[in-house]
C-alpha cells in the first residue's frame, strides 16, 4: 500500500517538473499565430446604405467592422459629387429618335398633327463641307423668337423628288456649256429618286412629268431640251449705226432691229425687252412637285443666270406657294451671275429694271444652296454636290405654339451650339391644311 502511494507521489512530482519545463519553454519561444482565413470583401455602400459601383461612387468612405470606419461612414463626405450638366428646361425630354434607316419612313407614315413643322437643315464647316455626327442636343429651333422643343430628329438620307428647270434664255456660249453638262445629271441621282424636267425662255414648258431618275426616258428628254441659246450682240436703237447693215430680200436679217411694223418705224428702231420667265417656271414646277407624297424631299433645281423679267406670276405669290408646300429651291448659277464679284452685285436690284439675279432670293428664303460655276467641269460637279447636300440633311420636327387657325407667316431660326458652323435652313413657312393628312 505504501508502495502504491509512493508511486503516485513520484508521478505527480515528475508531471510538475514536466509542466514547469513546458511553461519555461513557452516563455522562451513566442507563440506562432494561425494563418489568416480568407474572407469575402464586404460590398461598398454609401452613407444611406445604398450600393456604390466602383469607379462611379458618390463618396470616399469605406465601411468596415471597426468603430472608426462606422463613425466615418455616418459623417458627410468631405468632397461632394460632381455636378451634373445644367438641365435644359425647354428640351426636357428627348425627341423621337428612329433607328438608322427608318427616319424618313417614320416621317412618311407619321400621323402629322396640324401644328407639326418639319425643318430640313444643312450644317457646314468653314471649308464648306457638311458636318456629320450632330445630335438633337446640338440644335435649337426658334419660331417667332420662341424656342420649340424637338419632337422628331433623324439624320437618315431622304429620297429626292426633283423638278429640274433649265434656262434656255442664256447666251449661246453659256448655253453650249449647259447642254454638254446635262448628261451628268442622271449620275448624281439614285434609283430611289424621281425627276421632272422643265425649260423656260419666254414662258415655261414641261418636258416630262415625274419619272424614275435612272429610267431610259431621262437622257432622251434631256437631249431634246438642248438649244442654241440667244445672240450675245446687243442691237443699237439709235444713231448712225442703228441701221440694218445685213439685209435679205429687202428685210433686215435680225428681227430685233427690223424697222417698221410692230417693232418700230423708218425713223427709229424699237428694241424689244428681254424675257426671262424664271418665276413662272418655278411656279409651274412647284405645282407638280406639291403633289409628291410625304417622306420625300421636294426640290426645285434651277440652272440659270438668275435673270427674271416678263412673268405673269409675282415673286411674293410664288415664294408663298413654296413656303406653304415645303419646297426648297437649289441652283447652279452660270453666266454673268457666276463671275466673281459680279455675282454678288447682280443680287442688288435697281428699281424699274430687270432683276439680274432673282434665283438667289428663292434659294436663301427656302433653305437651299446656290453654287456658282463658269466651266463645264464645275457645272457637272455642282449636280453631284447639291444632290448630296439635299439628300443628307438633318430633319428636325416640332409642334408650333401658334394657333392652328392662324395662317400668317411664321419665321424660323435654327441654331447649333457648336461654334464656327454654318446652318442652312428655311427662314419661315406658311401653315397649310394639307399637314393634317
Amino acid at each position: 500500500m505504501k508502495l502504491g502511494l509512493s508511486a503516485v507521489a513520484l508521478a505527480a512530482v515528475l508531471s510538475g517538473i514536466s509542466g514547469f519545463g513546458s511553461a519555461a519553454r513557452a516563455q522562451q519561444q513566442p507563440a506562432v499565430p494561425d494563418a489568416p482565413v480568407p474572407q469575402a470583401r464586404p460590398p461598398l455602400t454609401g452613407a444611406d446604405g445604398t450600393a456604390i459601383t466602383p469607379g462611379k461612387g458618390a463618396g470616399t468612405e469605406q465601411t468596415g467592422p471597426s468603430s472608426s470606419s462606422t463613425t466615418s461612414a455616418q459623417e458627410p463626405a468631405a468632397q461632394g459629387p460632381a455636378q451634373p450638366p445644367a438641365r435644359d428646361e425647354v428640351q426636357a425630354a428627348p425627341p423621337e429618335l428612329p433607328s438608322t434607316g427608318e427616319g424618313m419612313s417614320k416621317l412618311a407614315n407619321l400621323t402629322i398633327e396640324v401644328n407639326f413643322v418639319e425643318v430640313p437643315v444643312t450644317v457646314k464647316d468653314s471649308k464648306g463641307n457638311q458636318v456629320a455626327g450632330l445630335t438633337y442636343r446640338d440644335f435649337q429651333v426658334y419660331e417667332n423668337n420662341s424656342r420649340e422643343p424637338l419632337r422628331l430628329f433623324t439624320a437618315d438620307p431622304a429620297p429626292l423628288s426633283i423638278s429640274f428647270v433649265i434656262d434656255q434664255s442664256l447666251t449661246s456660249d453659256v448655253m453650249s456649256k449647259v447642254n454638254n453638262s446635262l448628261d451628268a445629271i442622271q449620275g448624281a441621282l439614285t434609283p430611289y429618286d424621281e425627276i421632272a424636267i422643265y425649260t423656260y425662255a419666254n414662258g415655261a414648258q414641261e418636258r416630262t412629268g415625274f419619272t424614275g431618275a435612272q429610267s431610259a426616258r431621262v437622257p432622251f428628254v434631256l437631249a431634246m431640251t438642248k438649244t442654241a441659246g440667244t445672240e450675245m450682240l446687243v442691237p443699237i436703237g439709235g444713231g448712225p449705226f442703228s441701221a440694218c447693215s445685213i439685209r435679205e430680200n429687202g428685210n433686215c436679217v435680225d428681227p430685233n432691229v427690223q424697222q417698221g411694223g410692230s417693232t418700230g418705224n423708218p425713223d427709229f428702231v424699237t428694241i424689244p425687252k428681254e424675257i426671262h420667265t424664271l418665276t413662272d417656271a418655278i411656279l409651274k414646277a412647284a405645282k407638280e412637285l406639291s403633289t409628291r407624297p410625304k417622306g420625300r424631299r421636294r426640290i426645285i433645281y434651277v440652272i440659270s443666270d438668275g435673270k427674271d423679267a416678263g412673268n405673269k406670276a409675282t415673286y411674293k405669290e410664288v415664294l408663298r406657294y413654296l413656303q406653304t408646300n415645303k419646297i426648297a429651291v437649289y441652283g447652279t448659277a452660270v453666266g454673268d451671275s457666276a463671275r466673281w464679284g459680279e455675282g454678288y452685285i447682280s443680287r442688288l436690284h435697281i428699281p424699274f429694271t430687270m432683276y439680274d439675279n432673282r434665283l438667289a432670293s428663292y434659294v436663301l428664303a427656302t433653305g437651299g444652296t446656290l453654287d456658282s460655276e463658269n466651266g463645264l467641269n464645275g457645272i457637272e460637279k455642282s449636280y453631284q454636290k447639291i444632290a448630296e447636300e439635299a439628300r443628307n440633311q438633318y430633319t428636325l420636327g416640332y409642334l408650333s405654339h401658334e394657333s392652328i387657325y392662324d395662317s400668317k407667316y411664321r419665321s424660323i431660326d435654327v441654331r447649333v451650339s457648336r461654334p464656327g458652323l454654318e446652318v442652312i435652313a428655311k427662314r419661315g413657312y406658311y401653315p397649310s391644311a394639307q399637314d393634317t393628312k
